[in-house]
């Protein structure tokens, strides 16, 4: 591996762990808020990593750098421990909880976006004239001004992944927690009975891997356009 490569492989990894641990700490920290101590009293209300690392040293570790290594880009996962007595009983609860993660990766890519409109106003950022996951913006130097291009546009990308990802309405994603909002408490707690089962949540994952590509391609083109308006991205 080169020089270049391990230091592209480091930001990637700064950066997922920070999405990761952003994301399952506001888990964590809204079923605290909702009356469910359990990930609080496990650590899990904390922007530190190593208690996530921890409690998934496989998805948190192994599985984003061996990611890294043979294909180029990182995936993993982490997880915050709830009650589920608490959600049987607290349904809507529940779902503000299912929802915070994604919200917590929605609040990273406005983040990331202030950061790029910062540095284009100090012209040390511009638009890239074709943009892609890694290429957001792009650095008007070479040197710290392209580290930091390539900084800000994963974390905007991989965030805008992980939540339009995690806020699809299929077990054993959040999105399908989520829906317990629109519903009644007896409706979201027979909706959670009906989909909290093995089966639905391997039949889920495969039917999201298959179909994502086709979901975030167009999500992705949004979120630059209205990242750059009048850009016209496509």
């Amino acid at each position: 591996m080169t020089p270049e490569q391990l230091a592209t492989g480091l930001v990637w990894y700064v950066v997922f762990l920070l999405s990761l641990t952003c994301h399952e700490a506001a888990h964590a920290l809204a079923a605290l808020w909702g009356g469910d101590p359990t990930a609080a009293r496990g650590g899990q209300v904390t922007l530190n990593p190593v208690p996530h690392i921890q409690r998934e040293p496989l998805g948190t570790v192994a599985v984003p750098i061996l990611s890294f290594l043979f294909a180029g880009w990182m995936i993993g996962w982490g997880s915050a421990p709830y009650d589920p007595l608490w959600r049987d009983r607290h349904p809507r609860r529940a779902a503000w909880m299912a929802l915070a993660g994604p919200l917590a990766n929605v609040a990273l890519v406005l983040l990331a976006a202030a950061g790029i409109h910062l540095g284009i106003v100090a012209g040390i950022l511009s638009p890239p004239e074709s943009a892609r996951f890694t290429r957001v913006v792009a650095g008007t130097a070479a040197g710290y001004s392209t580290g930091l291009a390539f900084f800000l546009s994963v974390l905007f990308s991989l965030n805008l992944l992980l939540a339009s990802f995690n806020l699809l309405p299929i077990p054993p994603l959040d999105g399908n927690t989520a829906i317990g909002l629109v519903l009644g408490e007896a409706s979201a707690r027979r909706f959670a009975h009906f989909t909290n089962h093995p089966g639905f949540a391997m039949i889920g994952l495969i039917v999201c891997w298959k179909m994502f590509d086709y979901i975030f391609e167009p999500v992705f083109l949004l979120a630059l356009n209205l990242l750059y308006p009048g850009a016209h991205y496509g």
